[in-house]
């Protein structure tokens, strides 16, 4: 029992670590928090963290093989070139439009706002390694040993972990209201070069992994 607490609140801390830092998703989160309130980033936070149970249930599957089939890291990179590129170009298009953003009273269906978390989260790859890399920290600790209880544990902390970090996004921009105008013109521009510097990262990866 010892170890799944320790299991729990280890992963629960680095899914928080792996978010702390202005992404594609704490970002699109505090965006929908400015223009469409804050139980709307909520309910986006919680379709993304989802995503990365899921996706944190892949990296468990993976880390067994991993280092036997290196062409996994190689196609997950590859596809996260073509993902960066097509968004980093999007986002900027989007930002020279320079339409200011009102924020106004609007219907949105929550359906469609958790769905909309669930994909950008999944547009991110990167997550994937992150928990797989992770997995297999916390195996040679002997945190975790592939059974059915030790990978629940993992995969529900990393999605309680990054919801947690995700909500605290939603409520630190909720609460600068005098700056939300700001944030809202500027934050296609931002999340523009997020991508861009994912892409760069990204590629500088897939060279290091083929030479």
């Amino acid at each position: 029992m010892t170890h799944i607490i320790i299991l729990f609140f280890a992963t629960f801390s680095a899914a928080m670590v792996g978010v702390v830092f202005p992404g594609l998703v704490n970002i699109t989160a505090a965006k929908t928090s400015t223009n469409k309130g804050k139980q709307s980033g909520i309910i986006f936070s919680a379709g993304a963290s989802l995503t990365v149970v899921i996706q944190a249930y892949i990296g468990v599957l993976i880390s067994k093989y991993l280092y036997n089939n290196p062409y996994v890291i190689d196609i997950l990179l590859k596809i996260a070139i073509l993902v960066f590129s097509f968004f980093a170009v999007y986002f900027l298009v989007l930002a020279k439009k320079g339409k200011k953003k009102k924020v106004r009273g609007v219907k949105v269906k929550k359906k469609n706002l958790f769905f909309k978390g669930m994909l950008i989260s999944a547009l991110n790859v990167l997550p994937i390694a992150y928990f797989c890399g992770l997995n297999a920290a916390w195996n040679v600790s002997g945190w975790i040993k592939f059974e059915v209880t030790d990978v629940v544990t993992f995969i529900v902390a990393a999605g309680v972990g990054t919801f947690a970090m995700l909500y605290m996004y939603v409520f630190y921009f909720d609460k600068l209201q005098e700056k939300t105008d700001r944030f809202a013109r500027y934050s296609d521009y931002i999340l523009s070069a997020l991508m861009g510097v994912l892409l760069i990262i990204t590629l500088i990866r897939l060279f290091y992994a083929e030479s």
